[in-house]
């Protein structure tokens, strides 16, 4: 179902990014706002930089990395907190807070979904996923909240960078600009 799920009234953002300080093309994100309102905004506002931090500066995406990739699974980023996997924020309590799970609706049926990183159950905040593949075993662990329309070879690009230790990409792998289409 998440694979083929399509709702013209859903925001769709984008990531343009770039692999070792070189620009490789522009993803385009369809977030499922009409299954998981509160993931989909949170991601959202993190993409147009609408949230805001105490000194009324845009916090999100642009700049931040995937600080994760393993092939044939997926690739990891958003920690614009700590850039390592270990930040935490959310547009509903800001730094240090996350958000419950919303539901389990959505499956990891496909390569391109985009699913909450989480360090165990309600515990989402601003890391998120691509799957490479078909990752069922995370259904019901994973709130999936979109997929990739347009820009599946980028995701397979920041796939086949090298990694090293914690599976780490050798090479950076940024999100120089971000927003909603």
């Amino acid at each position: 179902m998440a694979g083929t799920h399509t709702n013209p009234k859903n925001p769709v953002v984008f990531f343009d990014i770039s692999i070792g300080g070189q620009d490789v093309g522009r993803m385009k994100m369809e977030l499922f706002a009409d299954v998981v309102p509160k993931t989909a905004e949170n991601f959202r506002q993190f993409c147009t930089g609408e949230f805001r931090n105490k000194d009324s500066m845009p916090v999100g995406y642009k700049g931040s990395s995937f600080h994760r990739v393993i092939k044939d699974f997926m690739i990891q980023g958003g920690d614009f907190v700590n850039s390592d996997g270990t930040g935490m924020c959310c547009i509903y309590g800001g730094f240090g807070q996350s958000f419950d799970d919303e539901n389990f609706l959505m499956k990891h049926d496909a390569p391109g979904l985009l699913s909450m990183a989480n360090s165990g159950t309600d515990s989402n905040g601003c890391q998120f996923f691509i799957t490479c593949t078909k990752c069922e075993f995370l259904d019901a662990k994973h709130v999936v909240f979109g997929r990739v329309v347009d820009g599946l070879l980028i995701v397979r690009k920041i796939e086949n960078v090298p990694t090293g230790v914690n599976n780490r990409p050798k090479i950076p792998v940024v999100v120089i600009q971000c927003g909603e289409m």
